[in-house]
């Protein structure tokens, strides 16, 4: 199945869907695919028969795009055209899903195709289970404002702003606050909108019913070092003794990443710093660092967003750290250990949310 090529309907999303289900089958499995009269209102069945002569109809149904919002109509849509009728099950059909849509179609136990290869169905009899991986990212997304993305300044700071602040939100607040432009938080509450990540109340205000799970969808387009210029030093005298220096100095900087987290939560001893400064050169030179390639233990980074500085918090021996919410994201995204420190991390805000998020 050539999955490179885009569907340009949906009779070809369908097929596309159907010949990547068949593909993923065993090799003793039966397959037909096509329309049948007991299955009227689907785009197409593909039945399927287990070495043991059970057998299942898959039934497709195939829509365009599929976005979070659209998962109550799906399941109601795949409930009405299975009509509970024995051997049967829905497969929604679709030219790409992102990674959240589909992590929210397993969650509603939708199964699901795309037809860049990714897959899941999951059938109790026969005992079928179908799993694969395609594109992480919409192969065939056009040229102009990219949807679907968190990446960038704007969204930076209007994220951050909605995790570290627990409140009900109108947009006039959320742009004065966020200090994001009024057009680019108009775009960036759509996304969330169409993600579930934020939602309406009755009186129209915006609240985010998870924060933990708008945190890792901000953390699929931030990281630490894509969204930074990143250069290597080295202490000479070790992390304790740079932190004692930086915690006197007059620079503009902010510490994430493990150090930052230490505060919060306790780990094992940090391997590296990783800083935030307007001028790592600057920073360097008054700190006593050195430019090398191995045996690095400090990264300074010059970020794209301003935003790391926001809300920052000063340590019992007055050092910078940026606010609970960025040394998340920033450890998510890191190497080695980092996202198992995230973890603990949030686990720790999850338990601790008046100690560190605003009202």
């Amino acid at each position: 199945m050539d999955t490179s090529r885009e569907p340009r309907n949906e009779a070809e999303i369908v097929r596309a869907g159907g010949s990547i289900l068949i593909d993923r089958l065993p090799s003793r499995w039966e397959t037909r695919y096509g329309a049948t009269p007991e299955n009227a209102g689907a785009d197409a069945v593909v039945h399927v028969t287990a070495p043991d002569g059970r057998a299942v109809d898959l039934v497709l149904q195939a829509r365009r795009n599929v976005e979070s919002r659209d998962i109550p109509l799906i399941r109601e849509r795949l409930d009405l055209v299975v009509g509970g009728r024995l051997g049967s099950h829905g497969v929604v059909v679709a030219k790409y899903l992102s990674p959240p849509v589909r992590k929210r179609l397993r969650d509603a136990g939708i199964s699901y195709v795309d037809a860049t290869g990714n897959v899941q169905v999951d059938v109790d009899s026969p005992g079928l289970f179908i799993s694969g991986s395609g594109a992480e990212r919409d192969p065939w997304r056009g040229p102009g404002r990219p949807r679907g993305t968190l990446k960038g300044d704007p969204a930076a700071k209007v994220v951050r702003t909605l995790i570290d602040v627990d409140r009900e939100w109108t947009i006039r607040d959320l742009i004065r606050e966020s200090g994001s432009s009024t057009g680019s938080t108009y775009r960036v509450v759509e996304f969330l909108e169409a993600e579930e990540l934020i939602v309406r109340t009755d009186a129209g205000g915006l609240v985010v019913p998870h924060w933990s799970e708008l945190l890792r969808r901000w953390s699929a387009d931030y990281a630490f070092v894509r969204s930074s210029v990143v250069t290597r030093w080295i202490a000479p005298r070790g992390l304790q003794a740079l932190m004692e220096t930086v915690a006197e100095s007059d620079e503009l900087y902010a510490v994430t990443g493990t150090i930052a987290a230490a505060a919060w939560v306790e780990y094992a001893p940090p391997r590296n710093a990783m800083i935030y400064v307007d001028d790592s050169a600057r920073c360097a030179q008054a700190w006593g660092l050195r430019a090398t390639e191995s045996g690095v233990n400090v990264l300074l980074a010059e970020p794209s967003t301003d935003v790391v500085f926001a809300r920052m918090l000063e340590d019992d021996v007055g050092v910078t750290r940026v606010a609970p919410a960025q040394v998340a994201v920033d450890l998510l995204t890191g190497p080695g250990r980092n996202p198992s420190e995230a973890e603990e991390l949030i686990e720790w805000m999850v338990r601790n949310e008046p100690q560190w998020r605003r009202r």
